[in-house]
């Protein structure tokens, strides 16, 4: 039954609306995208699921073709008015990794060896890119055995990063309320919409009549942003949102350009599903012989990203509140990111308008964060530990 693609996409689709229900009668208390990836480890493990049903589902091919147009879309999130004003998001990002960082390299070699600690430090402080890096190298000189922990890393540090940083948001949304009922942020919100309207009518988009063409520009920006990927040192990703924050301000396409060409939800779902699929290879065994280490890694790793996303908002005059999820985006990146600011500001708001304000507060620093950490500090900070080993 399960190797027909829409019965397996169906089953694993069970979990993200399990998610998406208990982060709504929790009030965002529990993660969507945390509930997805635990149940799919259990279904897994437990025999529920057979081995293979994301590659008998096929939607997680789907989300790897669209993670180029989501990636645009979020520079169309960014006006370039916002994106400058955001430096002190690219500080906190960038102090929560160097303490983690320091660490993790000062006191996993203490335990056992600095192999391990450079194993985990990349993918701690990004994700996905960082943990092929890192395999990579350990493959290469022969340390086969230590490629699981970046893999488990990657695997599980959403689990430790989500709930608290959650947490902060929740907190910092509060604050958002009382604001609001002075009316400081209903006033900063009108002043914004009130911008936004006037660049649509100075720079509207030939196209905005159908959304199938949207799309297929949106296509076309980020394949253009992967060929550049390709023929260049720079990751993709950073040519697709350079694409979209551009073409936003050249106005060729429109803010928040994937709902406006109405592909936004199936775009954000079928990613998800390669979110999941990052679990697929991690076996009880493997989390057994490696659990000290990736405990220690893990709990080090969280508190280093907290406790510099701390200093770091005290140094640029940042409500801790709202600064340390900006650091901690390390450890879950695109689309939780995007995911968490939904959650509170659903979940927090008394009303839809309360709910944009507090949306948009808290969404352009988690996006800025999120991308200094995994797209590109990461990368950094795992090709150069690994040249150490």
């Amino acid at each position: 039954m399960l190797s027909n693609p829409l019965i397996a996409t169906v089953f694993i689709f069970a979990l993200i609306a399990l998610g998406e229900w208990l982060s709504i009668i929790s009030r965002a208390r529990i993660p969507m995208l945390l509930t997805a990836m635990t149940g799919f480890l259990v279904c897994k493990w437990s025999g529920i699921f057979p081995e293979d049903i994301l590659d008998k589902s096929t939607f997680a091919a789907l989300g790897a073709i669209l993670i180029g147009p989501a990636i645009l879309h979020m520079g169309t999130l960014i006006p370039f008015s916002i994106l400058r004003s955001q430096w002190k998001a690219v500080v906190i990002a960038l102090g929560g990794i160097i303490v983690s960082g320091i660490l993790i390299l000062t006191i996993v070699p203490l335990l056992f060896d600095y192999e391990t600690a450079v194993a985990g430090v990349g993918p701690i402080s990004g994700g996905i890119i960082a943990l092929i890096i890192t395999s990579e190298k350990l493959t290469e000189i022969g340390l086969t055995s230590l490629v699981v922990i970046p893999a488990l890393i990657v695997a599980f540090q959403g689990v430790m990063g989500m709930p608290l940083a959650l947490n902060f948001m929740r907190r910092y949304a509060f604050k958002i309320q009382k604001a609001i009922d002075n009316d400081t942020f209903v006033q900063i919100a009108a002043a914004k919409e009130s911008t936004d309207k006037t660049k649509v009518l100075k720079k509207p988009n030939p196209f905005k009549a159908s959304a199938t063409l949207k799309l297929f520009f949106i296509f076309v920006g980020a394949a253009i942003g992967i060929t550049l990927g390709e023929i260049t040192q720079i990751h993709f990703t950073l040519w697709c949102l350079a694409i979209g924050i551009f073409g936003l301000k050249l106005g060729l396409f429109e803010a928040k350009s994937l709902e406006k060409a109405n592909s936004f939800t199936v775009t954000m779902i079928a990613i998800i599903f390669v979110v999941i699929g990052t679990m697929a290879d991690v076996s009880p065994q493997d989390v057994i012989n490696n659990l000290p280490s990736i405990i220690l890694i893990l709990v080090l790793g969280t508190v280093g990203i907290t406790l510099g996303g701390y200093i770091t908002s005290k140094l640029v005059n940042w409500h801790p509140y709202k600064g340390m999820p900006v650091a901690l985006t390390a450890l879950f990146g695109f689309p939780g990111d995007y995911l968490l600011c939904e959650e509170v500001s659903r979940s927090v708001a008394r009303n839809e308008k309360e709910e944009k304000v507090i949306f948009d507060e808290l969404l352009s620093p988690m996006l800025i964060g999120g991308f200094t950490t995994v797209t590109v500090a990461s990368v950094v900070v795992a090709g150069i530990l690994v040249q150490t080993l």
